[in-house]
């Protein structure tokens, strides 16, 4: 179910604009395969292939992955049409994933 906060979203752009985001297929699959991935978003209009690349690449790293609303990823981020991002460690990923579990539903 994707995740709903406008909050969350709002820390999004926040997080966005001090880098600790990973953007587009290839970033993602590199923060989560270095281990710098704390959680992965979806975009719930990305293709069924993005979702199971990311689905099971998170599934083997141990990585947690949420979906986010249609179009909102892309409208947090200042970049429209992104389907995937990574959030990184830190005080703000783990922010981040607090709003993220208590937003999912």
């Amino acid at each position: 179910m994707p995740i709903e906060k406008d909050a969350f979203y709002a820390m999004l752009g926040i997080a966005m604009r001090a880098g600790a985001l990973a953007l587009g297929e290839s970033g993602v699959s590199k923060a989560i395969q270095t281990g710098a991935a704390r959680f992965v978003l979806v975009d719930a209009d990305a293709s069924d292939n993005t979702k199971k690349k990311f689905r099971d690449s998170c599934a083997f790293y141990h990585v947690e992955l949420f979906e986010a609303q249609a179009g909102r990823l892309g409208q947090a981020v200042g970049r429209p049409g992104r389907m995937s991002a990574a959030v990184a460690g830190g005080t703000l990923g783990e922010k981040l994933l607090a709003l993220a579990r208590e937003g999912e539903g």
